[in-house]
């Protein structure tokens, strides 16, 4: 379903408009004045009819809404003038080289590591299956489980700083959330007043005016014409006329069977001369 665009309310703020029209169709049984909501139009029947109203109903509100989009306005021309990095912090630490070569580490570590152990493990335990007395093989079985415990020690410790980035992201992630919806008061308080004054002003005035408007129930309904019922072709049963007969205050010739009679149509013997 698309809204149709008021050339008052900005594209980002169409939504808002959707949803504080849903909410009053989805508690219209809780007003008085907006009970004939389904008996005489359906919530569906009014959505569609307020979408396609939006200038009208918008424009009740037009006050309250261009002192919130100055409001808003002022506030993002006062946000885009904050330097980035005091906007955003101080993220040096995590874009800087150091933080480069510690991501390779942690990936490459335990690869290597884990590569040497499963090396000097399969040649130590050959070289002591060819030859058991050869000290050799006993060193390089020992350096390959010594590797084996380093990629052991670098999967935890990158496990564990992968926990620490979710979890900073992700707290992050709500403070920024937090911060968008926790506007100045001033840009608060307009956007409510455009609320409710949209709500009071032109939403519910528009459902009253379209439940009280006698045109707009069932019975002003054009009725549904089934396609299989045989429209009127120009006779009627069990009379028949033909197009060329006119108006006559007389009575219709009639239909009768076996016999068909007709002031114009008639035999031969009959025929004037």
């Amino acid at each position: 379903m698309q809204m149709t665009s008021a050339p008052h309310l900005l594209a980002e703020d169409g939504p808002e408009y959707a949803r504080i029209l849903g909410d009053a169709l989805r508690h219209a049984q809780e007003r008085p004045d907006l009970e004939g909501v389904g008996d005489r139009l359906n919530t569906e029947q009014l959505r569609t009819m307020a979408l396609n109203a939006t200038a009208l109903i918008t424009a009740a509100a037009a006050t309250e809404y261009e002192h919130y989009v100055k409001a808003r306005a002022e506030l993002r021309a006062a946000s885009a003038t904050v330097p980035e990095g005091e906007q955003y912090g101080d993220t040096s630490s995590a874009t800087g080289p150091g933080a480069g070569i510690g991501a390779v580490l942690t990936v490459l570590t335990p690869l290597l590591a884990g590569a040497a152990a499963v090396i000097f493990l399969l040649v130590g335990y050959l070289l002591k299956a060819v030859s058991p007395s050869l000290a050799f093989g006993d060193s390089m079985v020992a350096a390959g489980w010594f590797f084996a415990a380093v990629a052991a020690a670098a999967i935890l410790v990158a496990a564990i700083g992968l926990l620490v980035t979710a979890l900073r992201n992700g707290s992050t992630s709500l403070a920024a959330e937090d911060e968008e919806q926790e506007l100045p008061e001033e840009v608060a308080r307009a956007r409510e007043a455009w609320r409710h004054a949209l709500l009071e002003r032109g939403i519910l005035p528009f459902l009253r005016d379209a439940l009280a408007d006698p045109t707009a129930g069932p019975t002003a309904r054009t009725p549904h014409r089934s396609p299989n019922r045989i429209p009127k072709i120009g006779y009627s049963r069990p009379d028949f006329s033909g197009p060329e007969d006119g108006p006559s205050a007389g009575p219709r010739p009639t239909f009768t069977s076996p016999d068909f009679t007709s002031p114009d149509f008639g035999g031969p013997e009959h025929r004037p001369e």
